[in-house]
């Protein structure tokens, strides 16, 4: 097998390997079934073998995924189906976690779509928020606002349900 250069993109396969993770949990972050995350990272890398872009690098190219992520997910999201349907509670969590972790990822998936975005893509995924708004086609300036009403409002919910989430 060969191997590729650092910062060459992967062919399709490769990069389903290398990111496909990356995809169903920023999409399940968003959509908040696994389900739905599943459909939308399965049409992501549709998209990918389908149009067949040409990437500068490798971390174009993980960019391009996150926003193909990001746009299928807000199509969902404004579908008519998708409103108008409740998703069944999945009866068996994947992961287990303590009381406390428990707590702050629901308060996180409470939140409004747009904080729970940038929560995510900072604390999750790594971006600095100068990447974010080039992901999100926001400001600079509303990124940052955003954290600060995202972390306010998950400070406010933390504290106010007498959980100890330090």
């Amino acid at each position: 097998m060969e191997t590729k250069a650092a910062g060459a993109p992967l062919c399709a396969q490769d990069a389903l390997e290398a990111y496909g993770d990356m995809v169903l949990r920023t999409a399940y972050a968003m959509l908040k079934n696994r389900a739905d995350a599943e459909d939308a990272a399965q049409d992501v890398f549709l998209a990918l073998v389908k149009k067949d872009p040409v990437f500068a690098s490798a971390e174009h190219q993980k960019a391009w995924l996150l926003r193909v992520t990001i746009n299928r997910c807000n199509s969902l999201l404004r579908s008519v189906w998708h409103r108008r349907t409740q998703g069944l509670e999945e009866a068996f969590p994947e992961a287990s976690f303590t009381p406390a972790e428990t707590g702050v990822a629901d308060a996180v998936n409470a939140l409004p779509k747009k904080y729970r975005q940038v929560i995510y893509l900072y604390y999750i995924m790594g971006y600095d928020t100068a990447e974010i708004a080039a992901l999100l086609h926001r400001p600079q300036n509303t990124v940052l606002s955003q954290m600060a009403r995202a972390r306010a409002m998950l400070r406010k919910t933390l504290e106010g349900d007498g959980t100890d989430a330090r």
